[in-house]
């Protein structure tokens, strides 16, 4: 058996493949949010390895007894900073933290290897302008910081007691020399930071560390390796096999993602697409980011008092459809592609007395789609060529919005099986790649096709004028955004 873990955001899942590669089980515990104040959004690193205990806990004795190697994934760009003990200064900063608008603005000025060297844009989701942010905010917090970790390095190192982190996670927090796998002394000094504060790197196969002796005995395993692993958009991208030249996946998770691997290194800073490595040696990707996707659905059931997706989305189909006229932004946390907004906000337009729950969620679903949409036409005008995109996170389970996304997109949808796993499955396939070695083609292999949702022209031209008329929308209430 191989074990992987993803540090989510909403939650922790731990998933066991087998020798051959195949899910086994799945387990998993909730994670709190807190947003102190606008634009902000924090977690505590130490609710992160309770959940972790908890979501293994659940996995069948036996199976964990069998456990041969872990992987980690994890949310990226989180700003978790210990000092001299190794104990956290203050809450993590999230990904979908936007209080640094300022500091990446000046940052973006004053050091553009940010873009030369990093190949990336300086934006509020990345960790480097979370750090100028507490420079500048709470020096006091800043003096103190011995070493800067994303989240799942976090609970590597309760997990192992080694500081490691591997080139996909790393990638994201911008200071990395990403054409060449290795942090930039220059870009860290932007950040009043050196090479010290960092952790080692890796590739998402090898071993950082061994289980500690504590965490073996709690889990019920022996000391095995445990492997770098990788962010989470990586990881899941290994999972569905998502690994050559074009290969392309969407996740829809709390954030919504799409995501192109290739050979060669390659960036488009100006459309906000990320450039990132792979979690496999010699591979990079590309890809865009909307910061609330599935959340949006989540909203969704709190606003209309509905009490589950599924039936959200069931009502959506059945009650409203795609010929309803309410359109949805989906920025409910800002924006990072195409918009690098993080002062956008969500808006729900075109109600109607006729505007119900399932007209609602139709707009919610359509929403996103739209919001991948533009994220893919920046990917495309970036030179990569997607022919058609597997479908992983918790989103993947609902075909009815895949069929919205196929036409938004205009390209097939393929499912796949453990993709509603994700990032937690590719973590446990990189593991078993550390053991059991073998080439990337066979190792990494697309898993099994479930369902190919093709794009139906009927829908196209349906959806074509609501797309039109929510990008219109965007442009026309931006300023409005900030007060401007």
């Amino acid at each position: 058996m191989f074990l992987g873990v993803d540090i989510g955001t909403s939650s922790v899942k731990a998933t066991l493949v087998d020798e051959a590669g195949l899910p086994v089980e799945v387990a998993q515990a909730e994670l709190p949010i807190s947003r102190p104040a606008p634009l902000w959004s924090e977690q505590n690193p130490s609710d992160w390895w309770t959940a972790t205990n908890m979501a293994v806990a659940k996995l069948d004795v036996d199976r964990r007894h069998a456990v041969r190697a872990i992987g980690l994934s994890g949310q990226m760009h989180g700003a978790t900073l210990l000092d001299s003990a190794m104990k956290p200064l203050r809450p993590a900063i999230l990904w979908n933290d936007g209080r640094s608008f300022q500091e990446c603005a000046d940052l973006q000025e004053t050091t553009p290897e940010f873009v030369s060297i990093g190949g990336n844009l300086v934006m509020p989701g990345f960790t480097a302008p979370k750090l100028e942010w507490v420079r500048r905010h709470e020096p006091d917090v800043f003096a103190k910081v011995e070493k800067v970790l994303l989240p799942k390095d976090y609970v590597r190192l309760r997990m192992t007691g080694e500081l490691a982190s591997d080139m996909s996670d790393s990638s994201g927090t911008l200071w990395m020399d990403v054409e060449n796998r290795r942090w930039s002394s220059r870009l860290l000094d932007a950040t009043g930071l050196e090479e010290k504060h960092m952790p080692l790197l890796y590739e998402g196969h090898e071993a950082t560390g061994v289980l500690r002796a504590e965490a073996a005995e709690a889990w019920g395993m022996s000391r095995v390796p445990v492997v770098a692993g990788g962010g989470d958009n990586a990881a899941g991208a290994v999972g569905v096999g998502v690994t050559d030249e074009g290969d392309a996946l969407l996740s829809l998770g709390t954030s919504g993602v799409i995501f192109v691997a290739g050979k060669t290194f390659r960036s488009n800073p100006e459309s906000a697409a990320h450039a990132f490595c792979h979690a496999l040696p010699a591979r990079w990707h590309l890809m865009s980011v909307m910061l609330s996707a599935a959340s949006c659905v989540d909203w969704a059931l709190r606003v209309t008092g509905t009490a589950d997706a599924a039936e959200l989305i069931h009502r959506a189909e059945r009650d409203a459809g795609l010929k309803t006229q309410e359109i949805f932004l989906p920025y409910l946390s800002g924006e990072r592609t195409p918009h690098n907004n993080p002062h956008a906000s969500g808006v729900l337009f075109g109600l109607t007395h006729d505007s119900g729950p399932a007209q609602i969620g139709q707009a919610v679903l359509e929403g996103v789609a739209f919001g991948m949409a533009d994220g893919l036409e920046a990917l495309v005008a970036s030179g990569v060529n997607v022919h058609q995109i597997s479908v992983i996170g918790g989103g993947s389970q609902s075909l009815y919005w895949g069929r919205i996304l196929s036409a938004a997109l205009n390209r097939p949808m393929v499912y796949r099986d453990g993709a509603a796993t994700g990032p937690a499955y590719g973590a446990a396939r990189l593991a078993r790649y550390h053991i059991l070695g073998g080439t990337v083609d066979d190792m990494f292999a697309p898993p099994k096709v479930l369902d190919i949702i093709e794009p139906r022209e009927s829908d196209i031209e349906v959806l074509a004028p609501k797309y039109e008329k929510f990008t219109s929308l965007y442009h026309t209430i931006k300023k409005a955004f900030k007060g401007d």
